[in-house]
């Protein structure tokens, strides 16, 4: 787990952990809420209960494909009796389990589960108690779209300040503009993807050929793209779609995508132009 983020309910504090895109709430912060001493049993009190079980067999089977259906089905054909405890370190074990996790630590330890789960135990706990969960989650949610299109503003303005000087050298024309494919040329050109042909269409080769020319830079072709390159990029992606569409073969549609990225990559740099990002490897 990584990125740690929290919400807070009256003088609750619910951690968040973000793990690959998806969020991990703690089940130990919200069971102290109901029981302080001992968050842990009613953890487990939880998990024990059958339909509890058969909940978090079809969150795996839907989520986790390696999962184990064949322990799952043992663990749910034993849960139901008295005698039947069940763990998140044992259900994990057991059949391979990642929606409910443990996490050791003085501080920063508990038991973290996906927020799909973590809901069904704040229902499980209080209905009502969910509703303010799920309320201060989408809060969450929310703030962070805002500040992250607020930083996608920034980095987009900072990029714009750069711009101070305007194209008037053959080698911005060379290093940015991509070469004019012609009909000549269309029977020689190899591509295996979708991909490779948009790369074609704006930077004249495809990642394979990059690759091949630059062999000691990390990275791939786009990664050492300009900013115009990568908005001409996405641009063509949509275009190409719809080229799809209207059923043009991967020749007509790489001449016409060559000609929109030349004439859209000269509107942008006709203006102004920012500083190249590695731009001079492309067409070596």
């Amino acid at each position: 787990m990584s990125k740690q983020k929290i919400i807070q309910i009256d003088a609750t504090i619910i951690r968040i952990y973000s793990e690959d895109e998806a969020e991990f709430i703690s089940l130990t912060d919200i069971a102290k809420r109901f029981n302080e001493e001992s968050p842990a049993a009613l953890v487990g009190n939880w998990m024990r209960n059958k339909d509890t079980v058969e909940f978090l067999g079809t969150w795996e089977a839907l989520n986790n494909p390696n999962f184990n259906l064949l322990e799952f089905e043992e663990v749910k054909n034993e849960s139901g009796s008295n005698r039947f405890v069940l763990s998140p370190t044992r259900w994990a074990g057991r059949t391979g389990a990642v929606g409910v996790q443990t996490k050791s630590g003085r501080h920063g330890g508990g038991t973290f589960a996906h927020r799909d789960i973590a809901m069904a135990f704040c229902y499980w706990l209080s209905p009502s108690f969910q509703l303010y969960v799920l309320k201060e989650f989408q809060r969450l949610k929310t703030a962070e779209a805002a500040e992250q299109k607020l930083s996608l503003g920034w980095d987009i303005r900072r990029e714009l300040s750069k711009i101070n000087y305007f194209i008037h050298t053959d080698a911005v024309q060379q290093f940015l503009i991509p070469p004019r494919i012609a009909n000549s040329r269309l029977e020689n050109l190899y591509f295996s993807s979708e991909a490779d042909l948009l790369n074609l269409a704006v930077f004249g080769l495809t990642a394979r050929q990059w690759r091949k020319n630059n062999p000691e830079i990390k990275g791939n072709l786009r990664d050492h793209a300009s900013t115009e390159q990568l908005l001409v990029l996405a641009n063509l992606e949509s275009i190409n779609s719809e080229f799809i569409r209207q059923g043009l073969d991967k020749e007509a549609r790489l001449q016409r995508l060559n000609e929109i990225a030349i004439y859209q990559l000269q509107i942008l740099l006709a203006v102004k132009t920012p500083k190249k990002l590695g731009s001079e490897n492309f067409l070596n």
